[in-house]
Parts: structure tokens; sequence; C-alpha cells
């Protein structure tokens, strides 16, 4: 067993499997190896086992196991030596041929060595197809060159294509001309265009600004048009309202005159009383109150002024004012025994029927009418029964006083009609019935 030579694998190339090796390859001469490498340049002889680092396509062995050999310094250079694992590997004589022949085959051409069978048939076959490309296109020269060799040179052909030449390179001085123009004319076009876009700039920022000012016009107007909707409706608003007022007496309205069973009642309140319906003075001195503020506003209207009395209206404590002594006589009374020997009340209440008998007078002189009680010196007549009834409440009864207040009213509420037509005459007449209004 120790003269059986020893067993050295390399890896293909190509795929990276263990090849094993002929052991023909480790019987190459050194004549063999020379002729093989005769066609490439002399290299210097490499000692394998002096300068193992140094081979040109040397791949160390691949090892299965970690090794502490000296082929663990030895670099990859395109093949690969598998060698048995565990066991001091050193280089020697078929090493150094097996490697060197490997080397040559691997100069020789592009592709590195050792191959597999397989590789190496895959690699054939390429280079079998590279080949009959080869020899199609040196064919395809070979045919291109043995038909330029036959062509003979022809004159007139000669001085077509120079006539042909000299027309060609006419054409192309014109064409070169007309270059230079046509780069001219878009020099000057490109000039224009430029000028162009600034002043399509310049007028794309005078449209910015119109629109800006359109819009602000337009929210302008549209404020403007609300507003002048807003005053329309308020204008038609007004007109309604003076409608109505034009049709509304302001007389009328703050004091109604009317009458309750045997009581006449102003704004509600019954002025007088009777023995089986005793009326409270509190009520009474309010219906009083009204009808003295009802007096001195229709004298007021009308611009008269009264003589000998004043009529202050202060509610349910109203009075009247003698301007002769400025004596006070109160318009309010509160009932019992004290009534009897008090005459103040009844004195005020005969200078109010007084103040009233120089407002009819007063109506009568501006040719209206006259009003259908006659008063005097505080009496009150009935017109269809021709009786006097005093409007004092001493020596008389609470009867006849009623009825005495009751025609009073009544004469109240004609000269109240006759303030309404003069009011509803001013508002017809006057050009801004408002203030008209304002003014009753």
């Amino acid at each position: 067993m120790e003269n059986e030579p020893e067993r050295i694998s390399f890896v293909c190339q190509r795929c990276l499997q263990p090849l094993r090796i002929d052991p023909s390859f480790y019987s190459i001469s050194e004549h063999t190896l020379a002729e093989l490498s005769l066609p490439l340049s002399p290299a210097p002889e490499v000692d394998l086992e002096s300068s193992e680092n140094k081979l040109d396509n040397y791949v160390p062995p691949f090892k299965l196991q970690e090794t502490t050999a000296g082929l663990a310094k030895a670099k990859s250079h395109g093949f690969t030596l598998v060698g048995d694992s565990g066991q001091n590997v050193t280089l020697g004589n078929r090493l150094r041929t097996t490697a060197e022949l490997f080397d040559v085959i691997s100069n020789n051409g592009d592709v590195d060595h050792p191959l597999c069978e397989e590789c190496t048939d895959t690699l054939l076959e390429t280079m079998d197809q590279q080949l009959k490309l080869a020899e199609d296109e040196a064919q395809e020269y070979q045919a291109f060159l043995h038909k330029l060799e036959n062509e003979s040179e022809d004159d007139s052909r000669v001085k077509e294509l120079e006539t042909e030449l000299n027309r060609l390179s006419t054409e192309e001085s014109t064409l070169r001309d007309e270059l230079e123009t046509l780069k001219n004319d878009q020099e000057e076009a490109e000039d224009q265009l430029q000028a162009q876009k600034e002043e399509r700039s310049k007028l794309e920022k005078e449209e910015n600004k119109y629109w800006k000012e359109y819009s602000r016009h337009k929210r302008q107007l549209l404020i403007a048009e609300d507003d002048f909707r807003s005053l329309e409706c308020q204008q038609k608003y007004a007109q309604q309202q003076i409608e109505r007022l034009k049709k509304t007496n302001a007389f009328n309205a703050t004091f109604h005159i009317w009458h309750t069973g045997h009581f006449a009642t102003i704004n509600g309140f019954r002025l007088g009383r009777l023995p089986h319906v005793p009326v409270e003075w509190s009520e009474i001195n309010a219906a009083w109150g009204q009808t003295a503020l009802l007096l001195w506003a229709l004298a007021r209207k009308v611009g008269i002024t009264f003589n000998k009395y004043q009529v202050v209206p202060y509610g349910s404590y109203s009075y009247i004012k003698t301007l002769t002594d400025e004596k006070i006589l109160p318009l309010n009374g509160s009932g019992g025994f004290r009534m009897i020997f008090d005459s103040k009340f009844d004195m005020a209440m005969a200078a109010f029927l007084d103040c009233l008998t120089q407002f009819a007078n007063e109506v009568q002189r501006r040719g209206a009418f006259s009003l259908p009680y006659e008063m005097d010196k505080g009496k009150i007549r009935d017109a269809n029964s021709g009786q006097w009834h005093s409007i004092k409440l001493q020596f008389n009864s609470e009867d006849l006083w009623t009825k005495a207040l009751r025609y009073m009213l009544t004469n109240l509420k004609w000269g109240l009609a006759f303030v309404s037509m003069q009011y509803n005459k001013q508002i017809s007449d006057n050009t801004n019935p408002v203030l008209a209004a304002l003014e009753v």
C-alpha cells in the first residue's frame, strides 16, 4: 500500500464538484509539458515546494475538516485540491506536474481548469456554436471580398456620382443658408415670444387686479342690494303702520267712554254710585282722574285756555286749581259723614263742568255742532225731559248725581268725536302724518 500512488482530487471550476484525476495525468513527463507550453511565452520555473503561494491558478485543497497543515496558507487560484483530512500534504512532483498542466491549459483559454465531464460537454457545445457562427461570418466576409474583387471601375458611374456629389454639396450649402435664416427667424420668434410672455404676464396681473376690483364692487353691490331690500321692507312696514295709524284715533284708543247699566264708564271705571250698587270711591276717583285727563287733552288739542280754572290731571288725585287765589279743589272723595260738610269736592265738580262748558262753546263757535246736554252753573239739563240735574253731591240723591255724571261723560264723548274729526283732517292734509300722529 505504501507504493500505491497518493489519491488527489480537484474541484470543477464551474460546478465546484470534487474531481478524481485520471492517474495518467500524474505520469506526464517534463518533455510533454514543454511541448504543451510551446505557444506560450516561457515562464520561470516555479518551485512549488518553496513557493507554494505563488502558483498562478493553484487552488488549495478542499478540506472537509480543519487541519493545521501548511496547506491552510495556500490561496485560491482557480481550482481546489481535495486531499485526505488530518494528514500533512506536501507538494511533490505529482502535484507540481498536475498544477503545471492545469496552468498551461487555463492560460491558453478563457476557461479555468479542471472541469468535470458534464461541464466539459457543455463547454464544448458552446464552443461549437461559437465556431459555427465564426465560420458563417467568415464565409460572409469571404463572399463580400470576392464581390469587391470582381467589381470593375466605371467612369460614367464615377461622373454620375461626382455630379450627384456636387448637386448634394450645392443643396447642402442652400440648406445651410436656409438653416441660418431659420435660426435667425427662430431667434426673432423667441424674442417676440419672450415679449409676448411679458405682455401676457402684465395682462394677467391686470386681469387679477380687475377681478379683485370686480369682486370688491360685486360684494358692495350685494350689500347695497341687501340694504335696499331691507330698507324697502322697512318702508313697506312703515307705510303699513302709517295706514294703520291713519285709521287709528289716539283719543278713541286712549279714552274709551261707554256705559254699564246705569253708570257711564271711562276706560272701564264707573263714574257715580247708586244705593243698591255702592261703587267704591277708589274706582270713582280713578274715573274722575281719567275724565280730567281727557278734558285737559281735548283743550290742549283744540288750543283753548280755561277762564278762572285750570284742570290738573293727577290720576286718582286730580284736582281743579282756581286762577284767582290758586285754591286747590280736589276731584276725589272718600265718602262717609264728612262728605256732607266738605264742599270742596262739589266745588271741584262744578268747576270741572264750567271748564267743559267753555270747551263746548269753543266747539260750537267753530261751527261744528252743539253738545247734546246743556250745561250751566254746575247743572246739566236733560234734553228729553227738560229737567236740570246738579252735578254736586250735597243736597242731591245718588241717582240724580249718577245721571248728571252720565250726561257729562256723554258731552265729553261728543267733544272727543269733534277732536277726532279735526285730527283725521290734519292727518289727511299733513305731508308727514307720522309727525302729526306723534304731535297728538
